[in-house]
């Protein structure tokens, strides 16, 4: 181990095989219109097709690794920071530092929380004037449409206005819950929240049970709202959240409003969206395959993927609840108030607090340059750029590093998560026998795909996986503290193509570019931050598109990277060429409130 924190379930720390990268040509076929339903169709009902597609994916090559054999499958990489004997867990604080305002003349300036908070203590503006403004903006509907609904699945205006109320009286009494008391936030649509269904990027069917509101909050987002964060709404999302794009021709996609000829990225694409209109400060999101981070890189804001069940125990061993915000503080307060010991969970109550390295820790980089430079040359030079500012004012070192297999354990994880969104499916649909009737047709296609994964293959995935792991676990012990820095994303956008939006389309070389450096944390259950540092020119449609950098650190190292997004943030509104970008459809949510 790097640290002298103690864990259970932390890898043996062993030097993987050394195996030199080089890149395979993925020959996924892209598909749209016709041509989609066709195959979507072919695969649904032929297990011949669909196990010729899930071969041309690469999804059952992992077995034939040589020495697998040698390692003991982890079908959970649960890495858990234990608290130390005698001490009696709490909350992490959220300290003076994160609450305070960045100067009003910056550059790209995006409201905080601690804007608002400042805006309702002072009394020059109260909670109901935020709430009242902001439904008109989002709600479904309305004739016409509301600018920003595509970003919204739901949202209950009576919730949304009785909380508001109540935020408002407290501080009218003086009284407000802290920093986090009236300030809008949205929340997934994957994510149950008392009152809301859960559409989860589908069709809505009335007769399905599975559409009925939710009768319990889950625990991180119950605890944003103790602390007084009231929410808008569900936030839209990729159908199941089973890609990247956020393409969803259901629902809609949501926009993003940095160059509306781009997608928004998914799965937590109303989010992202609604982040990068300056709509809501902070969103709730989850990540299984980038769904947190792939989207923040295109809208330019912040998301952290944490360590897996550190906010929440999922019946998943990738995916994870996490926060995304609209600056650094306050994806540090939501991260620390989301991931509150819950004592009736006893995976996420087990976990120690997660605490920020000492000032004067070395700082180390660690960069496995054959697989970053798979990037797009315009992105490698922003992200290189970001880099330099780190080593030459920062005083991070950085050191060369492998890692084996990546490519293979992408396709792992491919084929591990869509056997997961397989099973979750037919274990949440009324009709078990028939649990793809509904979706749309790309995910019919993947859907099917992730049925054909057989146990032998999720046994040799689980295999890949520890010895990545115990890899990983080598390069914290000989590098303590290491951050693996990556681009959160190859290329700076997702050209959105026309037609796109009637039937969605699949383009599983596009998504599984998308996904090359974000599928690492997901497989092995390791925390990541990306932070924006820099925008490039568009090849189509107007406005800059930003480029996300992102940090891995250690199990548990949460804090660490939340220090390292906001020397990103600096470096971003400081070193950074212009300072930060804002889209000209960015709302002045302050300036619409006071005037209503």
């Amino acid at each position: 181990m790097g640290s002298t924190q103690r864990f259970s379930g932390y890898p043996l720390a062993r030097e993987g095989p050394k195996i030199p990268y080089t890149p395979n040509v993925d020959q996924n076929p892209a598909l749209r219109g016709w041509a989609l339903i066709i195959a979507a169709k072919l695969v649904a009902h032929s297990s011949f097709f669909a196990k010729a597609t899930w071969s041309n994916a690469k999804l059952g090559g992992i077995k034939d690794i040589p020495g697998l054999e040698e390692y003991d499958w982890r079908l959970q990489p649960i890495v858990t920071p234990l608290i130390p004997d005698g001490v009696v867990q709490s909350k992490a604080d959220i300290t003076p530092e994160l609450c305070q305002r960045q100067p009003d003349d910056l550059a790209g300036r995006f409201y905080s929380a601690a804007d608002y908070h400042e805006l309702f203590k002072a009394g020059k503006l109260t909670p109901l004037q935020v709430a009242k403004a902001l439904l008109p903006l989002i709600s479904r509907g309305q004739k016409p449409p509301a600018k920003y609904e595509s970003a919204w699945a739901i949202t209950r205006e009576d919730l949304v206005l009785a909380a508001a109320k109540d935020s408002t009286e407290r501080y009218a009494a003086g009284k407000p819950l802290g920093v986090l008391d009236g300030i809008p936030i949205g929340v997934k649509d994957d994510i149950n929240v008392e009152g809301y269904i859960s559409h989860m990027g589908l069709p809505i069917d009335s007769s399905d049970p599975f559409f009925t509101p939710a009768t319990k909050t889950i625990w991180p987002v119950a605890q944003l709202q103790a602390a007084g964060a009231i929410v808008i709404g569900k936030l839209a999302m990729h159908e199941l959240g089973s890609d990247v794009s956020g393409c969803n021709p259901h629902w809609g996609t949501p926009v993003n409003w940095n160059n509306t000829s781009y997608y928004p990225g998914g799965s937590s694409s109303g989010a992202g969206s609604a982040l990068g209109a300056g709509l809501i400060p902070i969103a709730v999101g989850t990540d299984a395959g980038g769904s947190i981070r792939n989207p923040s890189s295109y809208a330019g804001i912040y998301g952290l993927k944490p360590t897996l069940h550190r906010a929440y125990t999922m019946k998943s061993s990738v995916c994870v609840v996490g926060p995304m915000a609209a600056t650094a503080n306050d994806l540090a307060i939501a991260y620390r108030i989301m991931t509150a010991p819950n004592s009736q969970d006893p995976i996420q109550g087990s976990f120690a607090l997660s605490i920020p390295p000492s000032p004067t820790a070395k700082k180390t980089i660690g960069i496995y340059k054959d697989w970053f430079d798979q990037a797009a040359p315009n992105v490698l030079e922003i992200t290189k750029l970001a880099i330099s500012y780190f080593t030459n004012k920062l005083g991070y070192e950085v050191v060369d590093i492998t890692i084996p297999y990546v490519q293979e354990g992408q396709y792992a994880h491919s084929g591990w998560a869509l056997a997961e969104a397989f099973d979750h499916l037919r274990s949440g649909v009324a009709d078990r026998a028939n649990p793809l009737k509904n979706l749309n047709y790309c995910n019919q296609l993947l859907i099917s795909i992730g049925a054909i994964t057989t146990g032998v293959d999720m046994i040799k995935y689980g295999q890949l996986r520890a010895l990545i792991m115990e890899h990983l676990a080598f390069l914290w012990k000989k590098h303590p503290g290491l951050l693996i820095l990556t681009p959160t994303i190859p290329d700076a956008g997702w050209k959105i193509h026309p037609g796109d939006q009637a039937y969605g389309f699949s383009d599983g070389n596009m998504t599984i570019r998308s996904m090359m450096y974000v599928w690492l944390s997901n497989s092995v259950g390791c925390p990541t931050v990306t932070a924006p540092v820099g925008y490039v020119e568009p090849e189509q449609g107007e406005g800059k598109l930003p480029v996300g950098l992102m940090a891995m650190g250690e199990w548990g190292a949460e804090e660490q990277l939340l220090a390292w997004a906001k020397e990103a943030e600096t470096y971003l509104n400081g070193a950074w060429k212009g300072g930060r970008n804002r889209s000209k459809d960015w709302a002045d949510v302050v300036e619409i409130s006071k005037s209503n």
